[in-house]
């Protein structure tokens, strides 16, 4: 990372809101990448509850190169944003803020990373059924994603928002042709949509650092050939991983979707190829 000494006034700066954000490694990950391509570039992350506020921040920093966006904010932040990329919008969800001379461009990085997590564990997707957990910002990321770019049988849904699910479930049906099963996350529900779920995809901030002991889904309810991604990777294995790889499930931790959405952050702010396997070792190292 840099010191005070190396950051001058033609410094770039690039950041991660969200709230809360002390778990983040985004900071961690961009800045050793920045150190080992000796790039003028600096990463930090501020917790943020006014997200248009920070938004006019950014344009009014003439060096606020770039911006990634965690929970809460994937959605809202769009409001306030000069352009978004077509299939973003359609998504209803960005992750990523670029500064153009005080035009702000939003696009995501969410779904790409997690496709990619899946086809590098030889996860296969087409004429499988898909049960996803949460209709937040990255759940909806991953879901237009799989929907528009693999030929899964069948997409269920569960949430216990109900009106965020019906916002999902609505844009899905309107902007591509899978088949969407929604239904309000509960025991029951789960119980059923775990009878036919090829591949598990958990969404939520459950079992998250610090509430690391929690899980959505009872070991009970888990078939020997089910592939398990969960997008939490504070901690590196979290409790639904774990007892899902006690099953014999083959498990995703969401640590490989991360660094493969940093990686497709780090060359939109930066214009240069990113230092995949610096950024891959900065981040083990952090969780070890």
């Amino acid at each position: 990372m840099k010191t005070a000494g190396t950051i001058g006034t033609g410094t770039q700066l690039c950041a991660v809101i969200g709230n809360p954000i002390a778990h983040s490694l985004s900071p961690a990950i961009h800045n050793a990448a920045y150190e080992n391509l000796g790039l003028d570039f600096v990463y930090l992350a501020f917790r943020v509850e006014d997200v248009q506020s920070a938004l006019a921040g950014m344009r009014a920093f003439e060096n606020f190169r770039g911006m990634s966006v965690t929970i809460p904010h994937k959605i809202e932040i769009m409001k306030y944003l000069d352009q978004i990329a077509e299939t973003d919008l359609a998504i209803g969800s960005i992750n990523t803020v670029i500064n153009e001379k005080g035009k702000l461009f939003g696009l995501g990085t969410d779904g790409p990373g997690a496709l990619k997590a899946l086809t590098d564990a030889d996860a296969d997707i087409d004429g499988q059924n898909v049960l996803l957990l949460g209709s937040g910002g990255a759940a909806r990321a991953i879901a237009f994603t799989l929907a528009q770019k693999t030929r899964l049988n069948q997409l269920a849904i569960l949430d216990i928002d109900e009106v965020m699910l019906k916002g999902l479930v609505s844009d899905l049906k309107a902007g591509t042709k899978a088949r969407i099963m929604p239904g309000l996350l509960g025991h029951d529900t789960l119980v059923v949509a775990m009878k036919t779920a090829d591949i598990i995809i958990h969404c939520t901030p459950v079992g998250m650092h610090p509430n690391e002991d929690v899980s959505l889904i009872p070991p009970t309810l888990y078939r020997h050939e089910q592939v398990v991604l969960d997008i939490v990777y504070t901690p590196l294995e979290t409790k639904l991983l774990f007892e899902a790889r006690e099953h014999g499930l083959k498990v995703i931790s969401g640590i490989n979707m991360f660094i493969n959405q940093a990686v497709l952050q780090f060359e939109h702010f930066t214009g240069v190829e990113a230092p995949v396997e610096r950024m891959r070792q900065v981040v083990m190292e952090y969780l070890k």
